[in-house]
């Protein structure tokens, strides 16, 4: 989709022409991403990042906090025990 608008020359003194683009589409999934209207990996396939480390490092250089809950926790643990098991299991 494109988009046309109007911006006023004192905002636009403040940026360079070139990435405007590309700025102002970093806003907008920062933003998405802030307001959980789009996920880790929505950021990462919008902005053509490689990597979830590279979606992270992204995210962290625009102070957009990831999105971790309790539910995430718990998966990571049951994650965690799950590979300790099978390690106990392979090693006997």
């Amino acid at each position: 989709m494109q988009i046309t608008m109007d911006l006023p020359d004192e905002l636009m003194q403040h940026f360079n022409p070139e990435r405007l683009t590309v700025e102002i589409l970093e806003a907008l999934v920062v933003q998405a991403y802030q307001t959980e209207k789009i996920t880790h990996a929505e950021v990462g396939r919008i902005l053509g990042l490689s990597s979830r480390w590279t979606v992270d490092a992204f995210l962290k250089q625009h102070n957009a906090d990831l999105h971790y809950d309790e539910t995430d926790l718990e998966r990571d643990r049951a994650t965690l025990q799950r590979l300790r098991d099978k390690r106990t299991r392979d090693s006997l």
